[in-house]
């Protein structure tokens, strides 16, 4: 063997070691790093109105879903790792959501995303949902296009009512108690013509029109000409579409006509995302109002399970003894079901990879959860969990509690 050929042998082979040191430090690195990341929380984003006149009802899906982390992370979390809320408030502006949405993207232990009352914010954020490939589980907002989106694979999942069932129903409920000449008072938003669409549909199925059909914007001062056109239109019931701050105004203004000129409201439940009552009560004892919901803490499907709900409820927020004190029950509701639902789903996929956890989404089986017993929760075809049967009337008491049309409160 040659001096040359030596060195170069001696050579080659300190080049392989090196090589091979790199790659083994390399490799420690990564799983050292992996097993890092494995010790991360889980984070759920919520994107909701947290502040201003609405807030409530960010509030009201914060704790539903705070109540259903700490239960999950006391049971020993979800594949080995605790989950963790991470909040960001769009105030209820569009923009603002949009925003939100690109960046929770860059959260890497981010999976999934819960979503607020605001149907108009939600449709604006749906281009970067996809495009980011984000699950955004629904609590509250009921606009048909949220879900029917027209994005494959569909990244959105929603526990919450369904304009396309919520629309029929309402008009259905108000012909039960004897109306003939519905009329629409309508914000001027997508959820607006969502709900638009669903009625008509619904009443011309029964070869009947609208009364008449008005429209408001939003934080408008005054709808009186809106309802003296409908009423000059012959409606004997107002089927109202709106948030809390002009569900607000439209009960004054039906309150400060004549006894003898006012009409019921039949409303959506976007009135109830804020404690308007306390704001005018007897604006609201001067109005004959009910609305939708799916969920009452006075009539509750499985008793045991809203008992616990409730004593976590009281030590998690100080807020303990009436069912009234649950301020916006059907956000607290939905969203604590849908990060149960989220966890099962997560465990299935057996990862936090977005794509896996939206198609395991699909492919879960039976829960019994706080609102109905979900069996399954979503199909690949159907991503709205709830359906009519899950609706109800109710109506503000005289504390401005959400009790159910059938039954009083008397906690």
């Amino acid at each position: 063997m040659t001096p040359a050929k030596s060195i170069n042998d001696f050579l080659t082979d300190t080049a392989i070691a090196l090589l091979a040191l790199c790659i083994s430090a390399g490799a420690l690195l990564l799983a050292r790093a992996a097993e890092a990341q494995s010790q991360l929380p889980i984070v759920i984003g919520l994107d909701a109105a947290m502040s201003g006149e609405i807030g409530q009802s960010g509030e009201a899906i914060r704790r539903g879903a705070q109540i259903a982390i700490q239960e999950i992370n006391q049971s020993g979390g979800v594949l080995g790792r605790k989950l963790k809320l991470s909040i960001k408030d769009h105030r209820g502006i569009p923009a603002r959501g949009v925003d939100n949405i690109h960046a929770f993207a860059e959260h890497q232990n981010l999976v999934a995303i819960l979503g607020g009352l605001h149907t108009p914010v939600a449709l604006a954020e749906l281009k970067a949902i996809h495009e980011h490939k984000l699950i955004y589980l629904g609590p509250w907002a009921a606009g048909t296009p949220i879900v029917d989106n027209g994005f494959e694979p569909n990244f959105v999942f929603r526990v919450s009512a369904r304009d396309q069932f919520a629309g029929g129903y309402l008009i259905d409920k108000a012909l039960e108690r004897g109306f003939r000449k519905p009329g629409l008072l309508l914000w001027r938003t997508g959820w607006g013509r969502s709900n638009r669409k669903a009625m008509v549909a619904a009443m011309s199925k029964k070869s009947m029109q609208p009364a008449g059909i008005q429209w408001f914007n939003t934080s408008q001062k005054s709808v009186t000409r809106e309802i003296n056109a409908l009423l000059d239109a012959g409606a004997d019931v107002i089927m109202l579409v709106a948030n809390a701050p002009e569900g607000l105004t439209v009960i004054r203004d039906m309150a400060a006509r004549p006894a003898n000129k006012r009409v019921p409201i039949i409303s959506h439940w976007g009135i109830t995302g804020a404690n308007i009552v306390k704001k005018d009560p007897k604006a609201f004892h001067n109005v004959e109002l009910t609305f939708l919901q799916t969920y009452s803490f006075y009539q509750p499907p499985f008793p045991r399970k809203a008992e616990k709900f409730k004593k976590a409820y009281c030590a998690n927020f100080g807020v303990c003894g009436s069912n009234a004190k649950i301020v916006s029950p059907v956000g607290s509701a939905h969203a604590y079901d849908l990060v149960h639902i989220l966890k099962l789903a997560i465990q299935k996929a057996g990862t936090t990879d977005r794509g896996k956890v939206r198609s395991a989404l699909e492919r879960l089986g039976r829960y019994e959860g706080l609102v109905r017993t979900y069996d399954p929760p979503f199909t690949t075809s159907r991503h709205d969990a709830l359906d009519r049967s899950d609706f109800r009337l109710c109506r503000y008491d005289k504390r401005g509690a959400i009790v159910p049309m059938a039954e009083p409160a008397t906690q």
